[in-house]
């Protein structure tokens, strides 16, 4: 077989393993990566290099290795947004954390979230208390939204911004 060939059949493996392995292992949104997930990526992704280019180590190899990959998730993403099945099958559903200032602790048990990072979404978004809370999700790229009972509080991911009802009309 050609080398690089068996390059690109290598790295589609691997790409698709490492899909599947991350929808059984959890979803984060890279933002919300702690210091043992990025230790655990970049392990992974030495620990994986081998398994893309084999003995073949040239810039060749490593080129066709990358192209592979993006070309992969290219047309993955493709056809996992045109197919309902595939998507469920990879993409996650939303998870409620908290609904009315109530946290739901056997969602965060199962997601893997603990309670700090939870109070740090709910900081990011503005909000000071779980209690003032009416709803947290877990959305299903990765990412904590919170809205609050504030309605003069409009909230961002990384900041808050206090307005009055005045002011927005203007």
């Amino acid at each position: 077989m050609n080398p690089y060939i068996d390059i690109v059949i290598r790295s589609v493996c691997v790409y698709f393993f490492m899909v599947i392995a991350f929808r059984i292992f959890g979803k984060k949104e890279l933002s919300q990566l702690n210091a043992f997930d990025i230790v655990l990526i970049l392990l992974i992704s030495n620990a994986v290099q081998n398994a893309m280019v084999g003995s073949n180590v040239s810039l060749e190899g490593g080129i066709i290795a990358a192209f592979s990959l993006f070309v992969i998730n290219i047309i993955f993403k493709k056809v996992v947004s045109k197919s309902k099945f595939l998507n469920k099958l990879v993409q996650s559903k939303p998870e409620i954390l908290i609904h009315d200032g109530k946290i739901e602790f056997k969602t965060l048990a199962r997601l893997g979230i603990s309670s700090d990072e939870l109070d740090e979404a709910i900081r990011e978004h503005g909000v000071e208390n779980y209690k003032q809370v009416k709803l947290a999700m877990l959305e299903i790229n990765g990412s904590i939204s919170v809205i609050s009972g504030n309605e003069n509080l409009i909230q961002t991911k990384h900041k808050r911004i206090h307005k009055t009802l005045s002011d927005l009309n203007n």
